[in-house]
């Protein structure tokens, strides 16, 4: 591709796609183009339907010793060691030390299920295997502070397969797959990061990912603004070279939005989070499958006949109310917004106050994104054995800082688990200290984690590849073009077949027949 190929993809909020459907003809990514015999959609250049994709990575070498010890007996996101990682220096079988994990001897068993989410993550594979040779992200430096997971560890081994060099941390102290890290460091990427890190140790390690020697990160992909706070607070000279913010999380692209109203974001912004393809797929389908899993692993809780109360009847809640209410539960909802109380009604659930439900909850999860969700009045007030969890992004929706007085006794059940018994012998069961408990304690859907990847990933080529002064200090949306290009990346795997307009149907509606098919205000 030549320096001046055009990745526009993106554009400032309530703008229009003409320039984002220009530039997406210009792009070789080898997008889809209309069969003009056919009705049906096809992809230049890519798989038709689902196929098996080769690693992008393999360890260079697996010893029978490393093949055994790999097993979910042995494996090392269970906090069996007690000793920080920092406190030990580990190589690769490459000689390569400029990581921190938990245990490098893990990495083929992660790199295993790098190559499981791989296989359901075609949308982004296929993204990877179209705009590799071109290397859109030849040049870029990422500081990437995300979940670190079978599945972003897909996402970062794409970007480093476009161009990019990627340094790495984690956004969550109890989300980490430890084993995958240990893959990632294996095939040479600096990463810093273990499962149950203390506060210290977590922005240590986001400090190690965005300082190096000799290096200087010019993209920051964030999931929680943690990365955009450290580097605003500490090295604020690099956003001289940094040239864009890819931010996926609620909490996160609210900070960004009130950084652009006090005049303080000195970059632009690309907010993923309110995308289509991240709100009605990830926030949706994402929440309501890891649930009930992560409910399941951690509490062993039959779910029929009990009174749930779902905090939150957004993306997120939705999903939530909509998997528990198949299994059988009660649920109520807590809502401010009268449009998703509205719908939450319809839908056939009861929308009350906390205080109209919480003596009598049986579980309570909070999908709110806002602070102080559950107070310690609430917490005070719930009945024994009642369960507390999180589904929103930040660790302030729950009052954990609340239950840390003497009178209360914290008694560790198991990983994430922990009972909070107050004096006269009333207990709580608290997942994850108020923390993700979808990522903290259970699995999340690949396939689904591939459409935000690959958001994110063109995302990313839109900012590094940008002429200057196309995007101010400020915060922007993905066009709908480009919403429904990553939707058309994972059709395939459905044998889905796409309707085409014709030319008296396009011009009826006052339509591309290529798209974009909805304006911007249109909801889904």
């Amino acid at each position: 591709m030549s320096e001046n190929a055009s990745y526009t993809l993106l554009e400032r909020k309530d703008s229009s796609d003409t320039h984002a459907e220009n530039s997406l003809k210009s792009l070789e990514l080898k997008s889809l183009v209309a069969n003009s015999s056919s009705s049906e959609i096809k992809f230049v250049g890519g798989p038709q339907r689902s196929v098996r994709h080769k690693p992008a990575y393999r360890v260079k070498s697996i010893s029978s010793e490393s093949y055994s010890s790999a097993s979910y007996t042995d494996e090392s996101s269970d906090e069996d060691d007690n000793h920080s990682p920092r406190d030990h220096h580990q190589i690769n079988s490459s000689g390569f030390n400029d990581f921190c994990v938990r245990n490098i001897k893990q990495a083929a068993f992660g790199r295993r299920e790098i190559e499981i989410a791989e296989q359901e993550m075609s949308g982004l594979m296929t993204l990877r295997q179209r705009a590799e040779d071109d290397k859109p992200l030849k040049g870029a430096k990422i500081v990437a502070c995300t979940h670190v997971t079978a599945q972003t560890a897909v996402l970062m081994e794409t970007l480093i397969s476009l161009g990019a060099s990627v340094r790495w941390a984690a956004c969550n102290i109890y989300s980490t797959q430890n084993e995958v890290a240990s893959a990632v460091a294996e095939a040479g990427t600096p990463v810093f990061a273990w499962k149950g890190e203390t506060e210290d140790e977590f922005w240590w390690c986001i400090e190690k990912a965005v300082c190096a020697e000799g290096w200087v990160p010019t993209l920051i992909l964030d999931d929680g603004g943690d990365a955009t706070h450290h580097v605003l607070k500490k090295h604020p000279t690099l956003f001289s070279v940094i040239r864009g913010i890819v931010e996926e999380s609620v909490t996160g692209v609210h900070r960004l939005y009130q950084l652009s109203k006090m005049g303080k974001l000195l970059v632009p912004a690309m907010n993923i989070n309110d995308s289509v393809t991240k709100t009605k797929f990830d926030n949706l389908y994402l929440c309501k499958e890891s649930i009930v899993d992560a409910l399941k692993r951690t509490t062993d809780v039959m779910f029929g006949g009990k009174l749930v109360l779902v905090c939150g009847y957004g993306e997120v809640g939705k999903g939530c109310c909509s998997a528990l209410k198949g299994l059988g539960c009660i649920v109520n909802v807590t809502e401010i917004d009268p449009i998703c109380a509205l719908q939450a009604c319809m839908d056939g659930f009861k929308v009350v106050r906390m205080s109209e439900t919480v003596r009598s909850a049986d579980i309570i999860v909070t999908c709110t994104g806002n602070k102080n969700v559950v107070t310690r009045e609430h917490l005070d007030k719930l009945k024994n054995g009642c369960i507390v969890c999180n589904m929103g992004h930040s660790n302030t929706e729950i009052d954990v800082g609340s239950l840390r007085t003497p009178e209360l006794t914290w008694e560790k059940v198991r990983s994430q688990v922990d009972h909070i018994i107050w004096p006269d012998g009333k207990r709580i069961i608290l997942i994850a200290e108020g923390r993700l408990i979808n990522l903290s304690c259970s699995s999340v859907p690949s396939f689904v984690v591939s459409i935000t990847a690959a958001t994110q990933a063109l995302a990313l080529i839109e900012l590094f590849n940008a002429p200057q002064g196309r995007y101010k200090q400020d915060v922007y949306l993905l066009p709908k073009k480009m919403d429904e290009y990553v939707a058309s990346l994972h059709l395939p795997v459905f044998d889905a077949h796409l309707t085409e307009l014709t030319d008296e149907q396009a011009k009826y509606l006052g339509l591309s027949k290529i798209g974009p098919f909805k304006p911007n205000y249109y909801r889904y």
